[in-house]
């Protein structure tokens, strides 16, 4: 559980700069005032939220956390793409801008996004009845290092702080994750070496790397999980899946994964030639996602 006295290279697969809000939705700042632990007047230590509503909601939502190694966001094919797609099944979708590093905002960031995602899901949780939102189906999915944040989410959660608003008294828990291609562990070897640098800085304390190795955090507590990988990708090895998953399992924590033959990181839904390369063997995934989405009953 998260602890408030703790407080005491990117991804390689496009060379984009970090990205604005994702267009075409509604901004939500995840804190009106200065967010806690910012240190600079920068937009990217200004985080927030971007609503994509769904035609025919059925009561569920889920916050999106694009990857980027914690230090650009890919909020194309890995946000506003991957919110159309959960719009069409009938679930408002939340992009989530977290803090990552950048000139104007240099790291490490250490809990800061964490806070973030806490954050975002007490926010949608509050907003339940403005949008019509089941307060029990809130789900958080992330992408490579955006997995690594949902995963720290899905971990690191507590029932509410007292905090300056009422938001901050309301669970900061998922009701269940999702998982794409994630960074999980902080251990050398096997973890991704740019987002542990962004995020713990290079010669990290080892109980940092501990706290933020996800798949040490587990317990029966953890929300339902689906999980998917490429057994191809380089950037991230599937080895953080499996850590993850076989974590669950130990504690009976409900999980699926899907790990591909072939898919390259970072692939998103896995239907976008700009980011499979033409490969259409991985666009099967979200249909995958879709049915344990009914099995789970999120799509009522």
């Amino acid at each position: 559980m998260f602890a408030l006295p703790f407080l005491l290279s990117s991804l390689a697969i496009s060379p984009a700069a970090p990205s604005d809000p994702p267009t075409g939705g509604e901004t939500i700042l995840l804190w009106k005032d200065k967010a806690p632990l910012a240190t600079t007047e920068s937009k990217f230590d200004k985080p927030l939220l971007t609503l994509f509503k769904a035609e025919k909601p059925n009561g569920a939502a889920v916050v999106i956390c694009p990857g980027g190694g914690y230090g650009f966001l890919a909020t194309d094919h890995e946000g506003k793409q991957v919110a159309e797609y959960f719009n069409k099944i009938g679930i408002h979708a939340f992009v989530l801008q977290n803090r990552i590093v950048q000139k104007d905002r240099p790291g490490p960031l250490l809990m800061a996004p964490l806070l973030d995602v806490n954050r975002a899901i007490r926010t949608v949780r509050a907003k339940a009845d403005e949008f019509k939102i089941d307060p029990k189906r809130i789900g958080l999915m992330g992408f490579s290092a955006g997995g690594h944040l949902a995963s720290s989410g899905g971990t690191h959660f507590d029932e509410g702080i007292k905090g300056s608003d009422a938001t901050d008294k309301l669970s900061s828990r998922p009701d269940f994750l999702i998982l794409a291609y994630p960074v999980i562990t902080m251990e050398a070897g096997v973890t991704h070496g740019g987002s542990k640098s962004n995020l713990l800085g290079k010669e990290p304390d080892p109980k940092l790397v501990e706290f933020f190795s996800s798949e040490k955090q587990v317990t029966k507590d953890t929300p339902p999980t689906f999980i998917f990988h490429t057994d191809e990708d380089t950037g991230v090895l599937p080895e953080n899946a499996v850590r993850f998953y076989l974590a669950l399992k130990k504690v009976k924590v409900p999980a699926e994964m899907h790990i591909y033959a072939k898919g390259k990181h970072g692939v998103g839904l896995g239907r976008d030639p700009a980011w499979t390369g033409g490969n259409t063997y991985v666009e099967g995934w979200p249909d995958l996602l879709t049915a344990w989405l009914k099995g789970r009953t999120v799509l009522n």
